[in-house]
Formats: structure tokens, C-alpha cells, sequence
């Protein structure tokens, strides 16, 4: 009989999955896998088994599952791949059977002394190298056709001498290795370019390419040039790296791991015989460094019943783990010691990538499942505060040489922002002077004193983006307003925590460890607060230089251009309208308001080439 798990159980297991394309594993109560399913955005697909009325089967499923877990992958057509080996591999007792001789259109490169390129369905094993699987079998057909175009290699897919070439060689499509005529080093050529391109390495004959339908366009020849064109096109809809399915025998691990305070996940890959076989999840607690923790992980991992591959690809300097504990186990334990690199090829590269992003992923649920708490409590402590942070308030000036000077409020309630006490303050006592202790003062002043009369509830601490000056400065302010509540500042360069003091001079800062919870809220705070600041701050002076652009313009006044700005928002949406529409707003002629858009299309292009030049 099945055991239902209380469907808010696993309501919450979604709710915490990534918004990412992927695959998910259902698992009974015995965790053995009996559904698997791939989705363009993970969160969306499995929220949509609790919504709506459910066929007979989907429902059965739901009455079986008692776990739900996420593999995240790079884009949708990896998560059709992995779904594709994970049923073949696992039988789900759920998913419709996949058939062995469905599978998707690889590129094949033919073991011989002058190779041949085609594109099948089926691998064999005799010494060919093969390329892809790609999703777009068309494109693949497309591709090949231009580049057997481009380049002569041959076209018959079973080579043998003969006596008189074919009709490519007779337009330059071959070079006739049937003839005998050629060596291997002049075939070789053109073939090397290809695969080079075929192992994801496009720049270079996208260039080659490019100049060549440049040529040909030059020379009046349209059609070979768009023979080009339509070879690059194909070649950017074939290229994303696949790190779900690669062809290569060899065994690999991928280890990855991400840490948050004393948190650390670990994401294993593992790939065997060519394939993307699963994904291992690993949650830890962890104060080592991060050569300890992985050396500490390996040996954990490994063995016996689960020996080590051949190559283990991991995040850090690989010359740590040449001698030591691990390779001594690993001699000891299995008589012989895998390699183990940092990833230097485009696919490993993104396979690593995708086993970090899978354990980031991992940490950042584990952070919501736990909450901010010890976080919180950490600050309290460290910071000798007199209540819990709760509630945190954080500031931040921004301005340009005394111009258009704001201020940001942003609030965070239990270690989670709270944008809806999110705000913005456009200074008014510092316009056109550089005096960011003036500035604080306002901005706090002009908060709390909002907050006293409408008698709402203070925050637990007050943040200021800045050092000793700009705390004392705030807290001034506080002081002359009653208002009894901890501040404290977090400077940029060293990641300072500043604490009020009645003398600057004789006042120090407090260093936390860059792995403190605590640090981790207060930087993002402060990173809020500078982004809020320095966002306003930039739209007001983008305004001005609107502004002036079109005051600049003989017949447009300072109210005409205001209007223009308050109508289309931007330069940008003015260079764009037609000039019926500029005239209507501004009240002008039909003349200048082309006049306008020509004048405002020209400052457009102005900014970009200097933008470019810097």
C-alpha cells in the first residue's frame, strides 16, 4: 500500500525548486525512482501537478511520490538528453519506454586516412569520432551541405580507388582522394577546420567564413556568398556546448561545491561512457579550507563500492592533490591514482559549471529551509547590538560633483529584503556641494522623523554605506530625535564594520571573516542600498543630458523639451516615434519635429562611438 506524504510537504519541495531548465526525479517511499521529466523552467513544471483537475495517471503517480528532487542543466535541449538517459538507465515504473533505436542525429567523422563527415543516427565503434547529438536535424543537413561546399572533402560515403573522378572533383567540390593524387596532409587541412569548429571552437571559422562572403558579395557572386551566410547561421544554432552527452568512453567525475558560512553542498557528475549518468547531491558542515574539505569529500566518496573514474575534474588548483592523503588512498585503496585536473576544454568546462550551479542552487534552499536566524543571532553577538536585527535599515548617497544628490532607503525584515519599504530621497540641502555627512544627515533626519509622527515601527539597526564620518553623522541625528536604535556602517575596500564612537580618531573598525553569515546580510544590505542610490542618481543626470540635447535644438524651448521628456520618457523612445507624434507633444511643426528626431538620432549615435572609444 502506497504512503501518501502530506501534499504540503511536497508543495514545499517545489516551492523551493530553481527556476531553471532541467530535469526532476520522483521517488517513492522507498526512494526508487518511478518518474522522470525534463521542463524548460523547473519551478513552473512541477507546480503544475498540484494545479487543475488530473488525468487517471498523473494522479496515480502523485499518490506514489514521497520525494521530488532537481538536476539543473544549461539549457532545454540538455534536459531532453538527460531525461532521455536517466529513463533508459532507471526504467521509471511512470515514464512511456523510450525506444533503444530512437536517438538524436550526431555528426560522424569516418576512421580513415582521408576521413568522411556525414551525419547519422547510429554509433559505431570503430574508431570514428562523432559529434554532437544536436537537436535541429534540418540545421545539421544544412550545415554539412555548405561546408562540403566550402571545403573538398569527400562525398562518398565508402572510399575506393578508381580510375576516373567524379563530378565533384570536376567542379571543385573533391579533392579526389580515390585518385590517389592527394597526401594525407593536404586532405587533412580543411577537415582540421571543420572538426575544430565541431568542438565548439567557432570563432575562427566563423571569421574565415565571414571573409570569405565579404569577397564573394564584393565580386557580385550573391549566391556563394549566401552559401556563407547560411553556413554561419548554421553553425550558431549547432554550437552550444553539451555537457549532457559527449561520446567520450572515458570515465569522469565533475565535483563542485559551494559554501555559505559553515553550509557546504557538494554536486558530483558523473559521466560514463560517453553519457551524463546522475547527479550526487552531498550536504555538509563545513570550517576547513577548501583544499581540506574536497581532499576530506574524495575520501569520504570513493570507495569500494563506488570507485573512482579515470579523470576527476575539479574547481581548485589541481597540483594540491599530486601527493598527500588522497593519492595515497586512492594507491592503497584501488592501485592506481585518477587524474585530476581543472577543465580546460569547452565541454568539461561546462559540465563543472553545471555540477557548481547545482550546488549553489542546493545552498541557497538550505539557507531559506533554515532561515536567517543564525545569521541574525551572529550579528547580534559580533556586534554587541542590543536587540535581534530584525529589521534592518540601510542608506546610501550617491551624486556627481554636487549634482542631482539622492539618497536610498532599502529595509530587510528576518535577512530578506522587504522592497515594499523600499525608498528613494532626492536631496535637497546638498545641491551642488560635495558633503556626504550633510547628505546622511538629511536623508536619516527625513526618514525618521516620517516614522515618529505617523508613530510606525523603528528598525533593530541602521546601516549607513560608509565609515566612521557618515555613522557619526547618523547618529547625530538619532540622538537629537530620542531615537534609541543600533547603527553601525559597512565600508567598501575592506569590508570594514564601522561602530559609533565619541571620537573618530580613537575609534577602529570591526573585521568579521569573509565566511560570516552575519557579513554575508550586511553586504547585502549595503549592496542594495548602493544600487538603489546609484540607479537614481544615474537616470536624473541621463535626464539632464536629454534635456540639454534637445534644448540645443533651435526651436525647442526648455517647456517643449520637458514636454518631449515627460511624453517619451527617453531620448531613446523619441528617436524611434514618428514625427507626427513628436509634433503632437511638444506642440511644434511637423518640419522640426523631424528636425528633432534626426538632431536626437545623431546625439544617439554620438554617445555610442564615444561610449565605445572609452
Amino acid at each position: 500500500m502506497a504512503v501518501t506524504v502530506p501534499l504540503k510537504t511536497l508543495k514545499k519541495q517545489v516551492s523551493a525548486s530553481p527556476r531553471e531548465p532541467g530535469c526532476y526525479i520522483m521517488r517513492d517511499i522507498n526512494s526508487n525512482i518511478i518518474y522522470v521529466g525534463k521542463a524548460k523552467i523547473l519551478r513552473t513544471r512541477l507546480n503544475s501537478y498540484f494545479n487543475g483537475t488530473k488525468d487517471i495517471k498523473t494522479a496515480t503517480l502523485m499518490r506514489h511520490v514521497h520525494s521530488i528532487e532537481t538536476i539543473i542543466v544549461s539549457n532545454e535541449y540538455e534536459a531532453l538528453l538527460l531525461e532521455n538517459t536517466l529513463i533508459k538507465q532507471h526504467k521509471p515504473k511512470y515514464n512511456i519506454d523510450l525506444k533503444d533505436g530512437k536517438s538524436y542525429p550526431v555528426i560522424r567523422v569516418t576512421n580513415d586516412n582521408f576521413p568522411g563527415i556525414f551525419k547519422t543516427r547510429r554509433i559505431i565503434e570503430d574508431g570514428s569520432r562523432y559529434y554532437g547529438p544536436f537537436p535541429n536535424a534540418q540545421a545539421v543537413e544544412q550545415l554539412l551541405g555548405v561546408l562540403k561546399k566550402i571545403y573538398p572533402i569527400r562525398k562518398c560515403k565508402l572510399l575506393r580507388a578508381r580510375t576516373y573522378p567524379c563530378m565533384y572533383y570536376h567542379i571543385g567540390q573533391c579533392l579526389a582522394p580515390c585518385l590517389g593524387n592527394i597526401n594525407e596532409a593536404e586532405y587533412a587541412a580543411p577537415l582540421k577546420k571543420i572538426e575544430t569548429m565541431l568542438q565548439g571552437e567557432t570563432t575562427p571559422l566563423i571569421i574565415e567564413l565571414t571573409e570569405m562572403m565579404h569577397n564573394a558579395a564584393s565580386k557580385l557572386s550573391f549566391e556563394k556568398a549566401a552559401q556563407f551566410r547560411n553556413a554561419i547561421c548554421a553553425i550558431n544554432e549547432l554550437s552550444s556546448a553539451n555537457a549532457v552527452v559527449d561520446f567520450d568512453a572515458e570515465g569522469r567525475d565533475y565535483i563542485a561545491f559551494a559554501a555559505e558560512g559553515v553550509l557546504a553542498s557538494w554536486s558530483v557528475f558523473s559521466m560514463r561512457g560517453g553519457k551524463l549518468t546522475g547527479r550526487d547531491l552531498y550536504r555538509t558542515k563545513n570550517a576547513a579550507n577548501d583544499k581540506d574539505a574536497l581532499e576530506t569529500f574524495c575520501l569520504i566518496y570513493y570507495s569500494t563500492a563506488r570507485p573512482p573514474p579515470a579523470r576527476i575534474f575539479i574547481q581548485k588548483n589541481e597540483d594540491d592533490f599530486k601527493s598527500g592523503a588522497l593519492v595515497k588512498y586512492f594507491n592503497e585503496q584501488f592501485g592506481f591514482v585518477p587524474k585530476i585536473e581543472i577543465p580546460n576544454e569547452k565541454r568539461h568546462i561546462a559540465a563543472l559549471a553545471m555540477a557548481r550551479q547545482n550546488a549553489e542552487e542546493d545552498i541557497r534552499k538550505r539557507i531559506k529551509e533554515r532561515g536567517a536566524g543564525p545569521a541574525l543571532d551572529e550579528m547580534q553577538k559580533l556586534l554587541n547590538l542590543k536587540q535581534r536585527p530584525v529589521r534592518i535599515e540601510g542608506f546610501d548617497i550617491a551624486q556627481l560633483d554636487g549634482k542631482h544628490p539622492v539618497a536610498s532607503l532599502i529595509s530587510f525584515y528576518n535577512g530578506i529584503p522587504d522592497k515594499k519599504n523600499y525608498r528613494l530621497f532626492k536631496l535637497k540641502t546638498v545641491i551642488g556641494k560635495v558633503d556626504d555627512f550633510a547628505a546622511v544627515r538629511e536623508a536619516v533626519t527625513r526618514r525618521y522623523t516620517r516614522l515618529l509622527r505617523e508613530q510606525k515601527e523603528l528598525p533593530n539597526l541602521v546601516l549607513i554605506d560608509g565609515g566612521i564620518g557618515q555613522v557619526n553623522a547618523a547618529k547625530s541625528v538619532l540622538d537629537g530625535l530620542g531615537i534609541k536604535i543600533d547603527i553601525a556602517g559597512l565600508a567598501k575596500r575592506e569590508e570594514e564594520i564601522w561602530l559609533p564612537a565619541e571620537e573618530e580618531t580613537g575609534s577602529s573598525p570591526l573585521k568579521l571573516s569573509r565566511n560570516s553569515e552575519a557579513l554575508k546580510i550586511l553586504q547585502m544590505v549595503r549592496d542594495e542600498t548602493h544600487r538603489m542610490a546609484t540607479g537614481l542618481n544615474q537616470k536624473l543626470r541621463s535626464k539632464e543630458l536629454y534635456l540639454r540635447s534637445l534644448e540645443s535644438i533651435d526651436g525647442i524651448s526648455v517647456k517643449r523639451a520637458q514636454k518631449l521628456i515627460k511624453t517619451f520618457k527617453n531620448i531613446n523612445a523619441i528617436a524611434g516615434a514618428e514625427p507626427e507624434a513628436i509634433a503632437s507633444a511638444a506642440g511644434i511643426s511637423l518640419k522640426l519635429a523631424k528636425m528633432v528626431r534626426a538632431a536626437v538620432r545623431i546625439e544617439i549615435e554620438n554617445r555610442a562611438e564615444a561610449k565605445a572609444i572609452l
